[in-house]
């Protein structure tokens, strides 16, 4: 890879990373609109954090030096996964070096961590988030795998820039397996991303929160760069299935100043658009029983096998 280019994908990351509050607020005024209400405005979650960047940490007796180190690992787990996923362009970071595997491997290390910190002080509300995030975990990573691994099978790598490079040029026709494992996807980000109708990212309700029931002791910095993850983790799964199924329109590492400049401009609209949908989901979706949540994931996880199986039977 050349200077530019290596250049141009390193940019892409660290726009992929300034942008994810940014999506994050606009998903949420989307909501409120639909909802009838005026929201805080787009930049709200970038004012969040500034805020908490400037307060001082309070931490619980007892906590170890895993419940401290986690906001950063979990921030440094998102920034990976966004290095590896080509979001503004054909091409990524870390495209070459790891594959949709191991980016799965990357989302479950973040997991794992948050689950261990929220355990760690001992509370009760801590061990109940973390239980169930991690049998949120244990239902939807096998279902992801299932999606990542019918548009491998149809582009014959694992690897997310070659996805996009087979997918995005090949002819228009239409998939039922890309269409059955895109329906998968859609259930798997909602419930990986804590939004409904699995979990309410804006509750604090013991029956119904499952990520805000893990984060209840962390303050400022720590806070704040938790929500910053939770906010490029969904903006990084938004881009995972933009690069699946939609990737027409990403510029390739030769392209000229203009090209890319469309490219960008067209890789920000599918984002708006699929923010928009999101809180579309949301506004007319209710919150599940924590006990159904199995019900929807195993769905989802049939629904990717089933396109996976129509691929190996029909090519299709």
């Amino acid at each position: 890879m050349n200077l530019p280019a290596l250049s141009s994908n390193l940019l892409d990351a660290a726009l992929s990373i300034a942008a994810a509050p940014l999506l994050a607020g606009w998903v949420e005024v989307c909501r409120a609109r639909l909802q009838n209400r005026r929201g805080a405005g787009v930049l709200q979650p970038y004012r969040t954090i500034r805020k908490l960047l400037h307060k001082d940490v309070v931490l619980a007796h007892g906590a170890s030096p895993l419940f401290r180190a986690s906001p950063y690992v979990q921030f440094a787990a998102m920034v990976l996964a966004a290095a590896i996923i080509p979001t503004f362009g054909a091409q990524a970071p870390l495209g070459i070096a790891a594959d949709t595997i191991a980016l799965v491997g990357v989302f479950a290390i973040a997991r794992v961590l948050a689950a261990l910190a929220a355990m760690d002080i001992g509370t009760a509300f801590g061990s109940l988030g973390a239980r169930r995030e991690m049998l949120i975990g244990f239902l939807s990573e096998p279902a992801l795998l299932m999606v990542l691994f019918t548009a491998s099978m149809i582009s014959a790598s694992t690897q997310l820039t070659n996805i996009v490079g087979e997918l995005g040029h090949a002819r228009l026709a239409i998939y039922p397996s890309l269409a059955f494992a895109a329906t998968a996807f859609v259930m798997v980000l909602l419930a990986e991303n804590a939004r409904i109708p699995i979990d309410n990212p804006a509750t604090h309700l013991e029956l119904t929160m499952i990520h805000e029931a893990m984060v209840l002791e962390y303050s400022a910095r720590h806070l704040a760069l938790i929500e910053w993850a939770s906010a490029l983790k969904l903006f990084n799964y938004m881009a995972i299935g933009i690069a699946l199924f939609l990737p027409w329109g990403l510029a390739g590492p030769e392209a000229g100043l203009a090209a890319a400049a469309g490219a960008w401009l067209l890789a920000v609209a599918k984002l708006a658009a699929a923010g928009a949908g999101l809180a579309l989901i949301e506004t007319l979706s209710a919150k599940l029983r924590i006990f159904r949540a199995p019900e929807f994931l195993a769905t989802a996880f049939l629904l990717a096998v089933l396109g996976l199986l129509v691929h190996l039977l029909l090519e299709a």
